[in-house]
């Protein structure tokens, strides 16, 4: 199975190539067979290259973003192209992780309108605005994932759900300094409001005792998820989703370093080393290799 790469999309579309950063997801798929390896990657880039279509900054023009959503609806037509066995030769790595692994059209359409929407909103009201949000972006993911890595029991699609919520509320935890900076507050205004913290303190970086209740707030929230997930997770399914369970556990001690930081993400951007990274992923191996 080839992989695709960032480039051939760029080529595909006619832009120039973007520089592409390593991600945790790249690491956790080191354990995976090498059919599933590829497929996993193709997908991954394809998905990063979609999100960073969208990646805009708060001086975008109305033309820029016209381009974005032109540039969306292209791959929106592509996506239709694969499916109806009408594909470009040089996406064959994505059409071949697509029929090979059945993975449904929608989660494609999903995720590129969760996208879209960044180009529209940059404010959320509520928390179950930000969690449609978190859906199409995050846990959409994680849906497309599973189908790759395999799976017995319905009930590990709502393991994948629930673990995309987990992961893109620690990211928005870690970012809140780095997307206030894009334009963008994904912390919900209703909680703000709970806990006397307003969007001109997080403009100006306020560190106080309302931005430790709130930072603490969501933190739990994210929490939550991370211990649904796991409890959708059969014995029987778990070892095809060692990828996952790295994932889960890199973010989770993501999660632990921003507590155990007093929630003062302003300073610096919190991260896991690569060591520790390398750690984690050893041991769930070998907790999958011994006792399952």
């Amino acid at each position: 199975m080839k992989t695709l790469t960032a480039n051939i999309l760029a080529e595909i579309e006619g832009v120039p190539p973007s520089k592409t950063q390593k991600s945790n997801f790249l690491y956790s798929f080191s354990f995976l067979s090498k059919d599933k390896k590829s497929a996993i990657n193709s997908i991954y880039v394809f998905f990063d290259y979609i999100d960073n279509i969208v990646d805009s900054s708060p001086n975008d023009s109305e033309d820029a973003i016209n381009i974005k959503m032109e540039r969306l609806d292209f791959w929106e037509n592509k996506i239709a192209d694969v499916f109806n066995k009408n594909n470009n030769y040089k996406i064959i790595g994505l059409s071949e992780a697509i029929g090979n692994f059945e993975i449904p059209k929608q989660y494609f359409m999903t995720l590129i309108g969760g996208c879209r929407g960044d180009l529209t909103k940059n404010r959320y009201e509520t928390f179950e605005e930000l969690k449609q949000y978190c859906y199409q972006v995050a846990s959409i993911v994680g849906l497309t994932c599973i189908e790759i890595f395999g799976y017995k029991h319905e009930e590990t699609k709502n393991y994948a759900i629930n673990l995309g919520y987990a992961l893109q509320l620690t990211n928005i935890l870690r970012d809140v300094r780095v997307d206030m900076e894009r334009g963008y507050i994904y912390l919900p205004r209703e909680d703000m409001k709970r806990f006397g913290y307003s969007e001109e303190d997080l403009k100006n970086q306020v560190y106080n005792e309302n931005f430790i209740q709130l930072m603490s707030f969501e933190l739990q929230r994210a929490r939550d998820y991370y211990h649904k997930a796991r409890s959708f997770l059969s014995s029987t399914d778990r070892p095809e989703m060692i990828a996952a369970a790295i994932m889960d556990e890199i973010y989770f001690r993501l999660l632990e370093k921003i507590e155990l930081n007093d929630y003062n993400i302003w300073d610096k951007k919190i991260r896991v080393s690569s060591s520790h990274k390398l750690m984690i992923a050893l041991k769930q191996w070998l907790a999958i290799k011994l006792f399952v």
